[in-house]
């Protein structure tokens, strides 16, 4: 696995079309975008260069920013207000910063459900990026440093717009480093970790099979198996792989 590149699970229905603008002009890497994805988007942190930075950032890359806050409370009234197609969070925001801006993400997606999300953070913190990824599709989780590859966030703003679900590769290594002694994942072999990393970077089948240099067919099998060995529930092949993904942060 590629420690660069931002971690996703790729969710397969495309968001509603009805404007004109798009998060840059990159396709997803696996497949070729089936519509634009509109890019209206809400940027909300304390900080007020690097809120100014990532305005001026995906105003050059095409976006539309229509609204900046520096508190939950404003961010909460801009979204309500511009209805963007994506909005930038900060996780701790005035005025205790703590889980301020992780909470109003949660309000946004109770109150507008089909609003993409990408929370930022300075540090790791596990369990509110897991709880934030569990809330379902167009959701994200960067660490503050990934947005220095213009060129990587731009192209992961553009997935979660498309309904993937984000893990910052700096999360899945602080999971991995800390696994329990009854890890579920024990009985996954070295090659079917492979196979859930790459799913987790959010690449299909074929995807999976053009890096690993197999057969579709064998990749078929080895996610069959690491369904199986999860004890992944029987559901919607696609809800399948995501919950196996959380299995994967879960058990750290």
């Amino acid at each position: 696995m590629d420690a660069g590149r931002t971690l996703v699970q790729e969710w397969p229905s495309p968001m509603p079309v009805g404007r004109n603008r798009m998060i840059g002009s990159r396709a997803t890497s696996d497949a070729a975008p089936t519509a634009p994805v509109p890019a209206r988007v809400v940027i909300a942190d304390d900080d007020v260069l690097l809120r100014e930075g990532l305005a001026s950032l995906l105003e050059r890359s095409g976006s539309e920013v229509v609204g900046q806050a520096g508190d939950a409370e404003s961010l909460l009234k801009l979204v309500r207000e511009r209805r963007p197609d994506l909005v930038i969070v900060d996780i701790r925001m005035p005025p205790s910063f703590t889980t301020e801006g992780l909470d109003a993400a949660k309000q946004i997606r109770a109150e507008l459900p089909e609003t993409a999300l990408v929370v930022l953070s300075a540090h790791v913190e596990v369990e509110e990026a897991t709880e934030l990824l569990a809330s379902g599709e167009r959701t994200g989780y960067l660490l503050k440093s990934r947005v220095t590859d213009v060129a990587d966030f731009i192209d992961t703003l553009d997935r979660v717009c498309r309904g993937a679900a984000v893990v910052d590769p700096g999360l899945v290594r602080e999971l991995v480093a800390a696994r329990r002694v009854h890890d579920p994942l024990d009985d996954i072999s070295p090659r079917e970790r492979e196979v859930l990393a790459l799913m987790a970077e959010g690449r299909s089948n074929a995807g999976i099979a053009r890096q690993l240099w197999v057969t579709e067919g064998t990749v078929e099998k080895h996610v069959r198996s690491i369904l199986m060995k999860l004890d992944v529930s029987e559901t919607a092949d696609d809800h399948r792989r995501v919950l196996a993904v959380l299995t994967f942060l879960n058990n750290r």
